[in-house]
């Protein structure tokens, strides 16, 4: 195949960027790098089945030739970015969105929308079924990365059922591994930060919020599952093993042999306004539907990524 991967030059994007690489497919990669790196994919270049676009997908989208899917993976994915780009956010749920799908369709190629465990908002079920519709501030400074993913997912329904488009929606749920940036915001990154630099492992409220980790080849395999399917609807592709925040930290600790301590803070900013109290994949559709679920442990997959950040501190 040939497929048009965008936010390519992200965390997951590079990933999986190198998956379809790794299986014979050729790769055109998109990115504007907003939050993308270009280390991510610096590997790749010279690869003749690879070739990088940096382009703004909330602006129109010309790609020469054929092309056999589009994965649109591009968007601010933690809370820093989004609340530091709501706009952008915005536009490349929107928008995006709607140039990606409008791609596919003059391609007729497969399309897979990147959508997030955030459309369920601060859950009011554990875990998290497909069917649930979720409970979501739309006005709430997470508004804008949560509603820019449920109104792409509208749009995809939308296209799939009035233009007839092959299209598939994964919703993410926690997803951590090499390639991710030191300073994002999110939680992996910055307890593994401090936890080898000595400093203490900053914990928010009480720390008995739970979320659910998957290492990123597991992610990645599951997309690439999805697009091959004929599952219609949107499929969960997580880790259903859920911890609270402090065992993840107490777990960081450990596995550095850092002498750090755990501290309780309350950040006066908008980071955890809305911040779901619980979050875990009920993934009973991708085990049945596509033969799949994580394959990797916590132990293994944060020793991968705390050796990637040792190089990083």
């Amino acid at each position: 195949m040939r497929v048009l991967i965008t936010g390519a030059a992200g965390f997951v994007g590079s990933h999986l960027s190198d998956r379809y690489l790794a299986e014979g497919h050729q790769v055109v990669g998109m990115d504007n790098l907003i939050t993308g790196n270009m280390d991510n994919i610096a590997h790749l270049f010279g690869n003749p089945n690879f070739k990088f676009i940096k382009h703004d997908v909330s602006n129109y989208i010309y790609v020469e030739g054929d092309l056999d899917a589009v994965l649109h993976f591009a968007s601010p994915a933690s809370p820093n970015d989004y609340l530091e780009h709501p706009i952008p956010t915005m536009k490349v749920g929107s928008l995006g969105t709607l140039n990606t799908l409008g791609l596919a369709k003059a391609k007729n190629a497969r399309y897979l929308l990147a959508s997030t465990s955030e459309v369920y908002g601060d859950p009011e079920v554990n875990p998290q079924p497909e069917t649930y519709w979720g409970n979501v501030n739309p006005i709430g400074p997470r508004g804008v990365y949560d509603e820019a993913k449920r109104f792409s997912e509208a749009l995809v329904l939308a296209y799939q059922r009035y233009h007839g488009v092959k299209a598939r929606i994964v919703r993410i749920f926690n997803t951590y591994g090499p390639r991710m940036r030191l300073h994002d915001g999110r939680v992996v990154p910055n307890f593994i930060y401090q936890a080898l630099t000595g400093q203490p492992l900053t914990v928010y409220m009480d720390g008995q919020q739970t979320r659910s980790f998957q290492y990123v080849s597991d992610l990645v395999d599951g997309v690439y599952k999805l697009l091959l399917s004929d599952e219609l609807l949107p499929t969960n592709i997580g880790n259903p093993y859920e911890m609270t925040i402090l065992e993840f930290a107490e777990a960081v600790v450990e596995l550095t042999n850092s002498g750090s301590e755990i501290i309780f803070v309350q950040p006066e900013d908008d980071r955890i306004k809305d911040d779901p109290k619980v979050r875990r994949p009920d993934i009973t559709k991708a085990r049945a539907v596509l033969g799949w679920e994580p394959q990797v442990n916590l132990a293994d997959g944060l020793a991968k990524t705390v050796d990637y950040f040792r190089d990083k501190v």
